[in-house]
């Protein structure tokens, strides 16, 4: 199965918050950047462009955007929420009726693709 079929049916396996959240911010993702990649790497749906970007994922009471490379990418909305102690990424973590800012979350995106190229 390919990439995008397989984060299809995994959204289509969760609950429809989490399930709207995460089709959402897979639209941000490519709104972000139109040339990004979808992958399935670690039973997780993967975004990449000249190297992992960030992954998306459902847990029991959220859903998480992990950027790979978060720590280096600066974050003046104060998007990242989770793992801050982490040496290399940072997270966003969501719960149920949670908003995000998008014009904060596509420059997030943007920046981390542009980090893949240096």
């Amino acid at each position: 199965m390919d990439p995008t079929a397989q984060i299809d049916a995994y959204l289509s396996g969760l609950p429809a918050w989490q399930r709207q959240t995460l089709s959402r911010l897979r639209a941000l993702v490519h709104e972000a950047d139109p040339a990004i990649e979808e992958a399935w790497k670690w039973d997780t749906p993967v975004f990449a462009h000249g190297g992992n970007v960030c992954a998306i994922g459902a847990f029991a009471d959220h859903v998480k955007v992990n950027f790979f490379k978060g720590a280096s990418l600066a974050d003046p909305s104060g998007l990242f929420n989770a793992g801050l102690e982490a040496k290399a990424t940072r997270a966003i973590d969501l719960g149920e009726g949670a908003s995000i800012d998008e014009d904060a979350f596509r420059a997030l995106v943007s920046q981390a693709v542009a980090a893949n190229r240096t």
